[in-house]
């Protein structure tokens, strides 16, 4: 086994037989490590005292009181949506259980960090056996923004927060500014040459991902689609990228972030969509289905088109959750 992302703290989680990670008291401490809920210097005692009991006890039971009792406002609404988070992961049999659920009862209350953070974990666990650097390296996609930078005929995916700090410090200095050139590639691309480096440094995340090199950066996102499909929903399937979709009785598609889903929707409705929109497509996929998963009438013997695109302002957030509501199951409930 490849050790990496080891921030994700996938180390915390003790395994179920069926290969789904069950949420330990370790994995709860290292929420209340947090700054946002390390008690301050001005924290009163029932701030302190709470934090310390969870410290002791991450499962322990919290009367409304013991809350209600903190001072400060901010304080008490952390802590309570801290301790309604914790709840919703202990409910359930499997982390992956509770991610599947939370996004399928709707998730507009929980900051996206949280989310990104269980993307990251079971992923993480999803990729146990995976030695590809490609696919590892595409995984980040599902939980972190990618810069995108059209650059020599291809397409380039960098970390948004990394590709931000470098553009500050090119601000900051006369001389990098000077030197020009996309800020991707002043970082290091994957490719044959350095891929053996990506497992050291896969926690900096700080490597570009080549959607159209060779290997195909836009297949490794696929194979990484597919471990996460199988981590969630219990089956695999297969998923070949795609240069257009030539399918003109095409049945189900699943927008992988907001931006595809507005633009396949539009066409789904035979509305006339922008050359512009069209030009911030990324990526096509057809998924096939395993023959002994259910699926819903309409898209029975029929692929599933996936597609991938960016924002007007050049920012790719892949949204993994619709790959938990957005299959056309005909039974919903998960195998983990």
């Amino acid at each position: 086994m490849t050790h990496f992302w080891a921030t994700s703290g996938h180390l915390l989680l003790d395994r179920e037989p069926g290969g789904g990670l069950r949420v330990t008291d370790d994995f709860l401490k290292a929420y209340l490590a947090r700054p946002e809920l390390l008690p301050p210097d001005e924290a009163c005692d029932a701030e302190r005292a709470l934090h310390a009991k969870l410290m002791q006890e991450p499962q322990a039971e919290i009367a409304p009181a013991d809350v209600a009792g903190i001072l400060d406002e901010d304080a008490r609404e952390n802590w309570r949506f801290m301790l309604g988070w914790r709840d919703r992961l202990l409910a359930a049999p499997t982390l992956e259980a509770a991610y599947a659920g939370i996004i399928r009862e709707g998730a507009v209350s929980i900051p996206p960090l949280f989310l990104d953070q269980l993307v990251h974990v079971i992923l993480r666990a999803a990729l146990d056996e995976v030695d590809d650097p490609y696919v590892a390296r595409a995984a980040e996609c599902l939980f972190r923004p990618q810069r995108v930078t059209h650059h020599e005929n291809t397409i380039l995916l960098a970390d948004a927060d990394i590709i931000e700090g470098h553009e500050a410090d090119r601000h900051a200095s006369p001389l990098l500014a000077m030197l020009g050139g996309p800020a991707a590639t002043s970082l290091d691309i994957l490719k044959a040459a350095n891929a053996d480096q990506y497992w050291q440094r896969s926690d900096g995340f700080d490597m570009v991902l080549d959607l159209g090199g060779a290997p195909s950066g836009r297949a490794a996102l696929g194979q990484a689609l597919r471990h996460w499909v199988r981590q969630i929903h219990g089956f695999d399937v297969a998923i070949t990228p795609l240069e257009k979709v030539k399918d003109a009785d095409w049945r189900w598609f699943v927008g992988l972030d907001a931006q595809a889903t507005g633009i396949g929707n539009a066409l789904w409705q035979g509305e006339t969509v922008s050359e512009e929109a069209l030009s911030r497509v990324l990526a096509l996929y057809r998924m096939t289905l395993p023959d002994d998963v259910p699926v819903l009438p309409a898209a029975k013997g029929k692929p599933i088109y996936l597609v991938m695109a960016m924002s007007p302002d050049r920012i790719m957030r892949l949204k993994p959750q619709n790959l938990v509501t957005g299959l056309p199951l005909a039974i919903r409930e998960m195998a983990n």
